[in-house]
């Protein structure tokens, strides 16, 4: 019993010492006194001697889980895990997980949008007027650049089928 008291300052048990807050023995016969002390004195004694089992049980599944082969960071692993599935069963994991996927949907048809938009934009410059003509005169040059390397410029025509009088102009 005196091992469980180490460190814990004075002796419960010693009545020369005033205790905070107590009210007492003054209405207790000496006969009361002994018997409450008697019942202090056994409880105490069966709290040491819950530590005792509690640490010997504490002892026997260290070992258990040692031959077990569960290692600290097997059972951190475990706790971790555990706490992940209880984050994902929450209620507020649920809404924000919905949340966020109501946004990414929403933000992919936003991005669709814009890239249709896009899209549609550049189809109609690619037939405008000034992209056509800007579009021809790179193909003639293309043509040219072609021809020139066959032998003679002269004679190059267009794919319009139209004969070009700057035969030596770079666009």
């Amino acid at each position: 019993m005196d091992s469980a008291n180490q460190g814990l300052g004075a002796d419960p048990l010693d009545a020369d010492v005033p205790m905070e807050g107590a009210v007492g023995g003054a209405g207790l016969t000496e006969e009361e006194k002994d018997e409450l002390k008697l019942e202090l004195s056994k409880v105490e004694e069966e709290i040491l001697t819950l530590r005792q089992v509690l640490l010997a049980k504490e002892h026997h599944a260290g070992e258990l889980k040692r031959r077990l082969g569960l290692t600290p960071l097997s059972e951190f692993r475990q706790n971790i895990s555990k706490g992940w599935q209880d984050v994902q069963t929450s209620n507020a994991y649920k809404r924000t997980q919905e949340t966020l996927s109501q946004a990414g949907q929403m933000t992919s048809a936003a991005l669709s949008n814009v890239g249709t938009a896009i899209s549609r934009k550049l189809g109609d410059i690619r037939n405008s007027p000034s992209f056509r003509s800007f579009e021809d005169k790179v193909d003639n040059l293309k043509h040219k650049m072609a021809a020139g390397d066959q032998g003679n410029g002269a004679g190059v025509t267009s794919p319009s089928g139209t004969s070009s009088s700057q035969d030596h102009a770079p666009f």
